[in-house]
């Protein structure tokens, strides 16, 4: 085959870079895969703003199917977003015999099973390396160089724009909502940021790892997450008393049908790698029974690294392509079992870790033998205590670090906390991870 053809939908930031890439890296892609890979056409509702790269304009079409029905177009990049027309997209490009290319995180992570479905029915290759961790190759790493491992820990900052904000929060000492409104002034963050900041975007991210890990499309809905809304300068200077930085991590442990998986502000020891991790800096660390501890790490987003990760799926397409592969080589997660069994995640409330409380209280005597009673009738052990005479917005922190203790019985005792007449606000809760 002399030339692949490629048609885009979606020409916003990472369409452009994907079309950048793909023209101004062209001399390179071609002797990578042995044929050209051209772009043929680029569909988008808006085809007349600026995106800061020259396009021809003959290859701009504001209807998507232009792209899907085009019988010369081989593979269909969807970069448009959102779930119910970027899916339709792509099923109806799949139906037409094409293989697709997309970094919709949201679309896998809430309608993967039916997406890979698609795939496998049709036979058509899906590429999907843009939707986790921008530039860092982390899922072709899980289907090709470690697949014959079993993976069993997972530990990630997934979010640039979390990660930005608690660097900012802890080296400037700044509150949360003034480093987000920076974060939006400086683009490093939508407005309002609530994917980003809630744990949604992260969660998404690791439905996607753990169901290439299983070979089994986990629900999201079953991912307990939490996000970075609710802490304060004060909680990360007290966890780097403890020794401790504050990241939004998001953590999968795998063994045998034991699944966990959450999404949540977390208390990391400052000499883990994670803690060094920073600004908008994405990094994934997780062990293999047989290759042990890896760490990958790079931008998690933007036009370049985003765009550089379609073009890699579109080039490994390409490749198969011009050999003449018929068929699906490989299914979408990798495995080559039916994706048809639901896994169960374990309920959050079974989970044992340490955790930091921070307790705003009256300046009275006899406070930390209350709570601390209630905390030894829940099983939960106090592993150290910091208790400081100035006071924070009127009140007295009382900041702990506890044993490991189960998240039932945390929940349980900070409700009663909570009533107690002593307390001027709610109790903070950050769980730690040792590991």
């Amino acid at each position: 085959m002399s030339e692949i053809k490629v048609g885009i939908i979606g020409f916003g930031t990472v369409g452009a870079g994907t079309y950048e890439l793909l023209t101004k890296n062209k001399e390179i892609i071609t002797s990578r895969v042995g044929t050209d890979v051209t772009v043929k056409k680029i569909a988008d509702i808006d085809i007349n703003s600026d995106r800061g790269v020259p396009v021809d304009q003959n290859l701009l079409t504001v209807d998507a199917l232009d792209v899907i029905n085009d019988p010369e177009i081989d593979i269909v990049v969807e970069l448009i977003g959102g779930i119910e027309k970027a899916g339709e997209f792509i099923i109806e490009a799949m139906k037409k015999g094409k293989h697709v290319v997309t970094a919709n995180k949201a679309l896998l992570a809430e309608r993967g099973r039916e997406i890979f479905k698609t795939a496998e029915k049709f036979g058509v290759g899906l590429g999907f390396e843009a939707s986790v961790a921008g530039g860092i190759p982390i899922i072709r790493a899980l289907r090709h160089g470690l697949c014959g491992n079993n993976i069993e820990n997972i530990i990630g900052i997934l979010n640039g724009t979390s990660n930005y904000i608690l660097t900012k929060m802890t080296r400037d000492g700044l509150p949360y909502t003034q480093v987000v409104e920076e974060a939006v002034n400086l683009g490093f963050a939508e407005d309002p940021p609530t994917l980003d900041v809630n744990g949604t975007d992260a969660a998404h991210k690791l439905a996607i790892l753990v169901s290439i890990i299983l070979g089994y499309p986990i629900s999201f809905n079953e991912i307990y997450r939490e996000g970075i809304t609710s802490l304060t300068p004060d909680d990360i200077r007290f966890a780097s008393e403890f020794g401790y930085s504050v990241k939004l991590l998001a953590i999968a442990r795998i063994s045998g049908d034991h699944v966990e998986a959450r999404v949540h502000p977390a208390m990391i020891p400052k000499g883990h790698i994670l803690a060094n991790v920073n600004e908008v800096y994405n990094a994934i660390y997780l062990e293999g029974d047989f290759v042990g501890p890896n760490l990958y790490y790079g931008l998690g987003a933007g036009r370049r690294p985003t765009g550089s990760a379609v073009v890699s799926d579109v080039m490994e397409l390409a490749r198969l392509i011009r050999v003449g592969q018929k068929g699906l080589l490989m299914t979408p997660l990798g495995h080559a079992h039916s994706i048809e069994k639901a896994i169960s995640l374990q309920p959050m409330e079974k989970l044992d870790s340490p955790y930091y409380f921070r307790f705003s209280a009256l300046d009275a005597p006899g406070v930390l033998s209350k709570i601390a009673g209630i905390l030894g009738k829940n099983q939960i052990s106090i592993s150290s205590v910091i208790q400081k005479g100035r006071k924070v917005n009127g009140s007295v922190p009382i900041v702990m670090l506890t044993h490991d203790a189960r998240e039932s019985n945390v929940n349980r005792a900070v409700s009663l906390i909570d009533e107690l007449d002593v307390l001027t606000d709610k109790t903070i809760i950050i769980r730690v991870e040792n590991g």
